[in-house]
């Protein structure tokens, strides 16, 4: 769960494809839910991946096919006043041929969160807005764009065999370096082949990828970065032969695969990591001194001087260094420490404007204040000094140039996010001040001065526009295809509800959409929708994918609630690591509470008829909260849920639980696992599980399985052969969505 469990809410597995809402009640039958998954989207075809090239002469983005929203193209659009048009779709590279990817290729789009097929990711090569890379069948192309006319690809590696894996350019974009059989590769983009760096690749043994962990919970996709010169490259050599191996049968229809994964369970042992200096033109590497606490290293980098860094992790997470490096020589430059864990960032910039001890400033992010704020960093003496006090924590760095420093920034108690922009003083405003209630982000040019932003709010989907900072351009918007008019017809009406934790004082986000098809007693029934893990939310002022399944209820007669527990992201500190040693009991009781306060809230509500429904940590929510003797749920789905922690990985797990050496024992352990509680099911209940999960592993809903049917309880089960964390593809969300709504009414209708 690189956030943990963070593969989203069952709202997005459900309804990836599902519709925004926006205004009055549509009738009861022109909302289906074969509508809501079909082709085109309800929400039209929108454009993802969007990007303004580095020199700022092209908007790129990942357009849905005509023919399958789920086949993405490439498309670009000349800045400032050209007319978007299709680049590239896959047919232009593979012709007639059937994209084939590996089992590796297939987990590391899933760890990133991309489902789909066709042109999934490119990238820009250089700073020339000359040239894109595009990998596809595993192999790589080289996409040359010259004005109006149809670009030209060049197949820089072939298929077949190992894949040509995370590709880079360097800065200058003359030479492109990627990994193939675990060993790092350089070639040039002009001429001859490439040129093997490293010769150590081999079934365990890896340089230039990220390992599993800090793909799916430290949030670093990459394992090797370019020098600012292109002379040498930063690398991370990965030796997974200590991690256990879990074997994952892959059962579909007509067949069984079987698949070897190398998985760190919590208390077992973690891939041994190397940091290599190496040197592009001879390929000597230089081995970067670590110490032997640094178990992790979360980020990685160069410094504009030349000088490479590292961000490495303890195993407890409770302490994080910024280390640099002059040949093998390691300096610290700040330690950064907590007593539960150090939360991570991507805020880490230099500010040539501003010096400090001779060196330009770093600018840096930290919660030592007790919320999330940017502070500014001596690299030679690690001084600190805070430099935004927002009322709010700080939510990341967008972009930095010269005096301006652009970042993203919660509002309205965690539901809202702003764009600011400060200077080297802290003077910080506003962005384009507008209506409450809206999430804005973005993403920014190398100079700072044009920004692609996105924003939404609850019933509209995303817009996203490129906007000059100093006003003075007109902003361009990224297009997709219109929506369905059903969208003006079907959004909930929200209620915003004041919910107070269990422990009586703090104050959490909830909202509730009524039921458009009252019941005859007056009392109604409700679906809850929670994630209730770390660095997840899922109440704001944003567009859900899930919300026209949410219509679908309201219209079946089902009022929705949404909340929000203790522990989850956008607020402060104190409240965001309300999980330290505590899974499976501040969130229950959290949700115990806000459940309990619903009916007193809205006199409509029958308190007997409550369901409740959450994906991954939602999932193991959902079964936690049936699997006890005070549960105020009638019923709960429960999909991919964690239910013993000791099967879940190192990273995730041992953040909030603790390392455990003993097996799960410890009673942290203990009372989050979930298989001793079978006894206690006397509700309905349904497990829902991907036989090829790689994240949380189907060992989980297994072992939870045996265990109930070990005590005799009666369950419902619903398994999706071949499917991994995320239920991928329109027929199986289908199924997905019509299996949940059966399920709740069955168990909570008269």
């Amino acid at each position: 769960m690189r956030k943990p469990l963070t593969l989203t809410l069952l709202a997005a597995a459900l309804a990836a494809s599902a519709a925004p809402l926006l205004a009055a009640p549509a009738a009861a039958n022109e909302l289906t839910l074969d509508r809501i998954y079909a082709d085109p989207p309800l929400a039209g075809r929108l454009p993802r991946a969007a990007s303004v090239s580095p020199a700022g002469q092209w908007l790129t983005f990942l357009q849905p096919s005509e023919s399958d929203s789920e086949v993405m193209e490439l498309w670009g659009q000349p800045l400032p006043a050209g007319k978007p048009r299709r680049l590239l779709a896959m047919s232009d590279l593979i012709g007639n041929a059937k994209a084939e990817l590996t089992e590796a290729e297939k987990m590391a789009l899933e760890r990133r969160r991309i489902s789909g097929g066709g042109i999934l990711s490119y990238q820009w090569c250089g700073e020339e807005d000359k040239r894109l890379l595009v990998p596809m069948s595993g192999a790589l192309y080289a996409v040359e764009l010259n004005g109006d006319a149809a670009p030209k690809s060049r197949k820089l590696t072939e298929a077949g065999g190992d894949p040509a894996r995370e590709p880079q350019c360097d800065k200058a974009g003359r030479q492109v370096a990627f990994v193939k059989g675990g060993d790092l590769y350089v070639q040039s983009l002009s001429e001859g082949g490439a040129k093997r760096l490293t010769t150590t690749g081999s079934k365990t043994v890896s340089t230039g990828l990220a390992e599993f962990i800090a793909e799916e919970e430290l949030d670093r996709h990459k394992g090797f970065w370019w020098s600012p010169d292109g002379k040498a490259v930063l690398a991370i050599e990965v030796d997974e032969s200590p991690v256990p191996i879990k074997v994952r049968a892959q059962i579909f229809a007509d067949r069984t695969a079987m698949t070897e994964q190398r998985y760190p369970g919590a208390g077992q042992p973690n891939a041994k990591l190397r940091a290599l200096n190496i040197d592009v033109a001879s390929g000597a590497s230089t081995v970067l001194p670590l110490p032997t606490e640094a178990e992790y290293i979360a980020r990685a980098g160069w410094f504009a001087d030349g000088k490479p860094w590292l961000q490495w992790l303890t195993r407890d997470q409770t302490r994080l260094d910024l280390v640099e490096y002059s040949g093998a020589t390691a300096r610290t430059v700040l330690s950064e420490r907590d007593p539960a864990w150090v939360e991570l960032h991507n805020d880490l910039r230099e500010l040539p404007a501003l010096k400090l001890s001779g060196q330009p400033a770093l600018l840096w992010s930290s919660e030592r204040s007790g919320r999330r704020q940017l502070w500014l960093l001596d690299r030679v003496n690690g001084d600190v000094k805070q430099l935004t006090h927002q009322s709010e924590m700080v939510a990341g760095v967008v972009c930095a140039a010269d005096q301006r420093i652009v970042f993203s920034g919660v509002t309205e108690r965690g539901r809202g996010k702003e764009l600011f922009e400060t200077d080297l003083n802290g003077k910080t405003r506003m962005i384009d001040p507008g209506q409450p209630r809206r999430t804005r982000g973005a993403s920014g040019d190398a100079s700072c001065t044009r920004l692609l932003m996105s924003e939404s709010s609850w019933g509209k989907p995303p817009e996203t526009r490129v906007i000059a900072l100093d006003g003075k351009a007109v902003p361009i918007e990224v297009k997709g295809s219109p929506a369905d008019p059903l969208l003006a017809r079907i959004v909930p009406e929200q209620q915003v509800l004041e919910i107070l934790s269990a422990d009586g004082k703090t104050q959490l986000n909830a909202t509730y959409s009524p039921p458009l098809k009252a019941s005859a007693s007056g009392k109604n029934p409700v679906i809850v929708q929670a994630y209730g893990g770390p660095h997840g939310s899922s109440v704001g002022w944003r567009y859900s994918g899930g919300m026209a399944l949410e219509a679908y209820w309201q219209r079946l007669g089902f009022g929705v609630m949404t909340v929000d527990t203790r522990g989850m992201a956008n607020r402060d500190r104190d409240f965001t690591h309300a999980h330290y040693r505590a899974i499976g009991k501040i969130e229950v009781a959290d949700l115990f509470a806000a459940v309990r306060q619903l009916p007193k809230l809205v006199p409509s509500v029958d308190p007997a008829r409550i369901g409740f429904t959450g994906w991954s940590y939602g999932g193991f929510l959902a079964a936690r909260s049936m699997l006890d003797a005070d549960t105020p749920f009638a019923a709960a789905f429960a999909g991919a849920p964690p239910t013993d922690w000791t099967l879940y990985d190192t990273a995730y797990t041992e953040r909030y639980l603790g390392i455990a050496p003993d097996g799960g024992k410890a009673p942290a352990y203990a009372e989050a696992n979930l298989i001793p509680r079978a006894k206690l099911l006397e509700k309905p209940l349904m497990l829902v599980h991907g036989t090829a999960d790689d994240n949380v592993l189907f060992e989980n809903s297994l072992k939870l399985i045996e265990a109930l049917q070990n005590e005799g309880k009666v369950f419902e089960t619903t398994i999706y052969p071949g499917k991994a964390h995320g239920i991928a593809g329109r027929k199986s969300r289908l199924h997905l969505a019509k299996t949940q709504t059966d399920f709740f009414v069955r168990h909570l209708k008269p």
